[in-house]
């Protein structure tokens, strides 16, 4: 049997309009420090976000979306966030911001496998 490993989550979420607090989960970001991981999945169903708010900019929201990927890499195209230890990537993706794209309160787990935890969680809560 294989050990569990602490992990942290968020959900990746479009606000339209910050003031009225609507939101649909695209997305999530997973952290687990003993496995060394810090990846995203996300959905950009562009149908059903024109439906929740016809005002999105699809092409802005897939840049921030992949910015964040290349942040949860650590990619120096990223910038100086890029360059942070992997905790630090982490907590600065998931911390609060007022825009158009936001993460929910960060949740902890026990995991044996990272990758496998993150597919599950995105079936459940985005997919």
């Amino acid at each position: 049997m294989q050990q569990k490993h602490l992990f942290e989550y968020a959900v990746i979420r479009v606000v339209p309009k910050v003031e009225r607090e609507e939101f649909l989960n695209i997305g999530v970001i997973l952290y687990c420090a003993k496995q060394q991981f810090l990846q995203t999945r996300y959905l950009l169903d562009q149908p059903r976000l024109a439906a929740f708010s016809a005002e999105l900019d699809m092409v802005e929201l897939k840049e921030h979306l992949c910015s964040f990927e290349r942040i949860c890499k650590g990619d120096t195209a990223a910038g100086p966030i890029g360059k942070l230890d992997i905790a630090s990537r982490f907590r600065w993706l998931t911390a609060a911001r007022s825009t158009v794209l936001q993460t929910s309160k960060v949740h902890p787990g026990m995991t044996e496998s990272a990758l496998e935890t993150l597919d599950r969680l995105f079936a459940q809560l985005v997919v």
